[in-house]
């Protein structure tokens, strides 16, 4: 008993089992029409699975009950098995203890496994708690046979069931409860109550009640299924909201008034069985089956229809196999999509789907003929058992084959739903619902199922197009185009140009047909389409295809809007220029700011609407290179109207004085503008664009060329004067104004002599032109340079003095007061010679005394010991000391400047030596004038040499001053100088 359930044997009925399975592996290898490959490495495990325990039962199988992991027998007379299978090594065995002939009627164990009841021949029936060894006689129970119980799913607990149904062989429903608790001195009996209900009758008389199942819906409502042989009952009413463990006789009692509903067969096996599928633990069944004398009874169950519980019913009728005289079915138990029919010796799955026999598993005679088929809920297990052995089913992926059945029964949602995780089922079934709303003329379903299939794009493009189904071709390819990835360029480029081409030989259709709705309908479909961002790659790398197609079908429109989403601006601006829409195409410029397109289009722009365009560029500000927008301005200021001219004056002006722009174009040509246009803004422009060249920003020779050309003098004569071509100024600013030209003569301040040649030239045209003498005694006083006598030449002879009186006097007592100037100037000079003559001679007697024991600021050696120098300062060096002291500091000249009179001076000194040695008497004189010259170049060598080395005191001149910013040690030898230390 220790390994019980723990040890199995493998099915004797494998082979029939995967036999059934057959349909679905028949090409368990090979490619599929729908593009798929099918590989199955392994024969796959059979729906139902059958294991024998490994338990041998010491005495014969009576009964047998299983819930919640909690399984009970009845073996032999008085003996009861209670196994929890999640510790199947530790059995616990019970003896009933009873003495007389009482057999084990049938077993009931509630859903939590806790409570057993157990139904006795005699008419009596015991009560065993899981908690408990002992087992309790329910008094209040005596004197019926309990068939049926009714648990009770919401209140029952370990320790009391709370209110249950009790059916008996005699029809009779009774309402009790039963608490595991000891009670109290007076009450030790386990069944709190125990008191009739309700009775069903079968043709007049008392019915056994062989199910009993009590469920709740919504809103507090209870339903209650009763079945007999033949009938099958409803109950349905509303117990209180807390009035629950008051039980359900109020149920009943709603129902008196009217007959129960029930459903009726007329055949009579003398038992039947219903049973109920839930698919999650603790939650109301979804289906029931019942077996019955006609076959079986099933359906679904609906809790929210007022009058009855059971929808969708069908019922399956025994197969010829099935012979209710001797081979009658004995238990059903209901899964998801099958219920499991038991027979003597075989069992049987048919599918709830189509009522076909899907699965047959005959038991060998040497196990004995089979006695109940009992199903966990809880666990799944379907247990089956003999008086010898106990068998159980295991359900593996019962819904595998379900998707086929729907697709066959044209149920493709629910087909779907069955193989989400199965892509090659999924394919076979999106093809096959495709084909049936094909067939079924529901082209636009079709078209959606099949593009999310792997079937053949072509045969599927060509089956629409043969059916001239325009809109459903449209709907696969789009629903195609989505599914497709973004790696698929050739394909998503096929079929958004086909897309294309669909849409507009719709839009030609519709607008045709005038029928506008719809046609804005498809148009803004189009232009969906258009600007869908998931392909817009793909639409501007086909953009050329696009805009030929929209072309060829003449739709403008489209066109424009499709450029506008590609960006393609200028193909929207040539657009609107070509239907003369000029504010139009400025609008677009305006709003996307695109240079270039502002460059190319201005021509036009600026021909039609001047101010409009001048403002779209002063709204540009300095994104626009004015001297791009040029050649548009030239051509219509040569030829345009007075308003483009004067739009363009005022767009350059902007360019000049608000973005300051210094180009000399934009200058030169707001310059012309000026002098063609408005000459009476050319001079103040002129002026305030500045008197020097380098602040001009304007080409001088064009603008002076410019103001000759149009008779502009005082213009001309401001640009010879920024020119400093000042005779050229004045001469023609004597044509225009004699003050004109006398500013321009004193522009020159630092050339007198040009000043001077400029006054004249005034003072000439006073004289000789205008022949006005007072003006010409003026220039006198407004040009200091000017004298009397230079202007005389230029009166004629007839001029009497009288006019040159006072000029004359002036002009001799300035001459007087420079001779007396000249005087003073000679005396001062004539002084500070005196003076420097005495400075000479004293210095020439100035000495300095030096001591015996002075050392040289160099060396520290005594001074005396070899040639010195001393200066004012106070420092003494001797002669080599001072020369290598600042040689280091000279430059480069310099040095050798001294490097060469060193050598002069050596040269000179052997000379001498050689010239003292005797020579002949005759050339006496001239060895003695030789002697001389020697000794002079020598002594200038050493002055020369003294002007270098000797200049300044090397420690108080400037020498040192300009030596504060050297390192002490030269950069160059500082490394050898570092090594030198260490």
């Amino acid at each position: 008993m220790a390994s019980i359930l723990d040890e199995y044997e493998d099915s004797q009925n494998t082979r029939q089992s995967a036999q059934q399975h057959s349909r679905l592996s028949a090409a368990n290898i090979g490619i599929t029409h729908s593009g798929f490959v099918n590989v199955r490495l392994e024969e796959e495990k059979p729906i139902f699975n059958k294991q024998r325990i490994d338990f041998s039962p010491p005495e014969k199988i009576n009964h047998f009950a299983v819930c919640n992991n909690q399984l009970c027998m009845s073996l032999g007379k008085d003996t009861l098995l209670r196994i929890d299978l999640a510790k199947p090594d530790q059995p616990n065995q019970i003896e009933l203890g009873r003495k007389d002939d009482s057999k084990v009627n049938k077993l009931f164990l509630d859903p939590t496994g806790s409570h057993l009841l157990i139904s006795l021949s005699t008419s009596e029936c015991l009560y065993l708690n899981r908690n408990t060894q002992k087992v309790r006689s329910l008094s209040r129970w005596r004197g019926h046979l309990i068939e049926s119980v009714g648990w009770n799913k919401l209140l029952g607990s370990e320790t009391n069931t709370g209110p249950i149904l009790v059916g008996t062989s005699q029809g009779i429903i009774f309402e009790a409860e039963i608490s595991a608790t000891e009670g109290s001195l007076f009450n030790t009996n386990p069944d709190q109550y125990f008191r009739q209900v309700h009775s069903l009758e079968e043709d007049g008389k008392p019915a056994p009640v062989c199910c009993l199942e009590v469920e709740r819906g919504l809103e507090n409502k209870y339903f209650i299924i009763a079945t007999t042989r033949k009938r099958l009952f409803q109950f349905v009413g509303k117990v209180a909201e807390g009035s629950e463990q008051q039980g359900f006789s109020s149920i009943f009692t709603q129902n008196q008034d009217m007959l129960p509903s029930f459903q009726e067969f007329p055949a009579n096996m003398g038992y039947s069985e219903i049973t109920f599928y839930t698919s999650k633990l603790r939650s109301c069944p979804k289906a029931f089956a019942w077996m019955m004398g006609n076959g079986v009874l099933y359906g679904q169950l609906d809790y929210v229809r007022p009058d009855s519980l059971l929808s969708d019913v069908q019922v399956w009728e025994y197969t010829t196999d099935i012979d209710l005289s001797f081979n009658k079915p004995i238990s059903i138990v209901l899964t998801q999509f099958h219920f499991l029919l038991l027979l003597p010796d075989r069992v049987k799955a048919i599918c709830t789907l189509n009522g076909q026999v899907v699965y047959e598993d005959v038991f060998p005679d040497k196990f004995g003929i089979l006695k109940k088929m009992i199903k966990d809920p809880v666990g799944g297990l379907v247990w089956i058992y003999t008086e010898r052995a106990v068998f159980r089913y295991h359900i593996q992926r019962e819904a595998r084959d379900v998707w086929q059945m729907y697709m066959s029964m044209n149920k493709f949602d629910l087909a779907k739903e069955y193989c989400r995780d199965r892509p090659e089922c999924m394919d076979m079934v999106l093809a096959k619902e495709a084909e049936h709303c094909f067939q079924n003329k529901r082209f636009l379903e079709s078209a959606k199922c099949y593009a999310l299939t792997q079937n053949y794009f072509e045969e599927i493009a060509l089956k629409f197009i043969e059916a001239k189904q325009e809109e459903a071709l449209k709907e696969f390819l789009l629903k195609k185009l989505n599914n497709l990835k973004q790696s698929e360029r050739t394909q998503i480029t096929l079929l958004v140009t086909w897309l294309a081409e669909l849409y507009l030989n719709r839009l030609g259709q519709l607008e045709s047909d005038h029928n506008s709705i719809i046609f804005q309908e498809t148009r803004d479909e189009f232009r969906q389409f258009l600007s869908s961002s998931k392909h817009k790659e793909c639409l501007f790398n086909n953009r050329t295809t696009i805009y030929d197609l929209l072309a060829s079908h003449g739709n403008v429109d489209d066109m424009v809007y499709f450029s506008v989403i590609m960006q393609d601006y200028e193909r929207v601006i040539s657009h609107h220029c070509q239907h003369d829409d000029y504010s139009a195409a400025l609008d677009v410029l305006s709003k996307h700011c695109d240079e270039k397109l502002f460059y190319k289009f201005s021509p036009v722009l600026m021909q039609h609407i001047p101010k409009k365009v001048v403002d779209a560029w002063i709204q540009m500000g300095k994104r626009l290179d004015p001297k791009k927008l040029i050649p548009a301005l030239m051509n219509y200021s040569q030829m345009g109207s007075t308003q483009q001219i004067n739009e363009t004056i005022r767009y350059m002006e902007f360019c000049v004085y608000q973005l300051t722009v210094t180009e000399e174009a934009i200058h030169n040509y707001l310059l012309s503008l000026y002098a063609k246009y408005k000459p009476d803004s050319l001079l103040w422009y002129l002026e305030q664009a500045g008197t020097h060249a380098s602040e001009i920003h304007y080409d001088l020779k064009y603008a002076l060329r410019l103001c000759a050309e149009h008779g502009y003098l005082q213009a001309c004569v401001l640009v010879y004067k920024i020119m400093e071509l000042y005779e050229e100024a004045v001469d023609l600013a004597l044509q225009v104004d004699v003050d004109l030209a006398k500013s321009c003569a004193d522009l020159p301040e630092d050339d007198e002599e040009l000043r001077k040649k400029l006054w004249l030239k005034i003072a000439r045209h006073v004289v000789q032109e205008e022949k006005d003498v007072k003006k010409a005694m003026n220039c006198l006083s407004s040009c200091n340079l000017l004298k009397i006598e230079d202007i005389l030449p230029f009166f004629p002879d007839f001029v009497t003095i009288d006019h040159f009186k006072e000029a004359i006097c002036s002009s001799l007592e300035e001459y007087n007061q420079h001779i007396e100037e000249l005087k003073q100037e000679m005396e001062e000079a004539t002084e500070s010679a005196k003076r420097i003559r005495e400075d000479i001679q004293e210095m020439r007697n100035k000495y300095g005394v030096v001591e015996s024991q002075e050392k040289c600021a160099a060396c520290d050696f005594p001074l005396l010991n070899r040639p010195f120098y001393l200066f004012l300062c106070g420092h003494m060096f001797h002669y080599d000391c001072l020369f290598q002291e600042v040689t280091p500091h000279l430059t480069v000249y310099k040095q050798s400047r001294l490097e060469e009179l060193q050598k002069k001076l050596a040269a000179a000194t052997q000379s001498s030596k050689s010239r003292h040695r005797p020579a002949p008497k005759e050339d006496g004189d001239s060895a003695s004038l030789g002697k001389g010259s020697a000794g002079a170049s020598r002594e200038q060598i050493k002055s020369d040499i003294d002007d270098i080395i000797a200049c300044e005191c090397v420690y108080c001149g400037e020498l040192m001053i300009k030596t504060i910013d050297k390192p002490f040690i030269d950069p160059q030898k500082f490394e050898e100088e570092k090594s030198s230390w260490l």
